[in-house]
């Protein structure tokens, strides 16, 4: 498996929107076990109400995203194979709403 980032703009409009996109994607990823798995998620400030995401992913290919994304009824900007991973420091504690 590969690594991507996957961005989805102005995909939801309320966290409980975004709530629901994820528990889909967990559903579908568990279906899709031997080509798809999530690894995390950023949600995105669009303006105007509207989030998106950047999410991590390993999977078998870029199709085996879009498939999971399907499934799962989610948006898709594009899917970018990451290179290589620089961390300077840990993520910081999620911001609760």
């Amino acid at each position: 498996m590969e690594l991507y980032a996957i961005i989805r703009r102005g995909g939801w409009s309320s966290s409980d929107e975004l709530a629901e996109a994820a528990a889909r994607s967990t559903a579908a990823g568990e279906e899709m076990a031997s080509e798809v798995h999530w690894i995390r998620s950023y949600v995105l400030d669009e303006g105007g109400g509207a989030l998106g995401t950047v999410c991590v992913y390993e999977a078998t290919s870029p199709e085996a995203i879009r498939k999971h994304a399907a499934r799962a009824v989610l948006p898709v900007d594009e899917v970018v194979p990451i290179a290589d991973t620089v961390v300077v420091r840990p993520d910081p504690a999620p911001v609760l709403d």
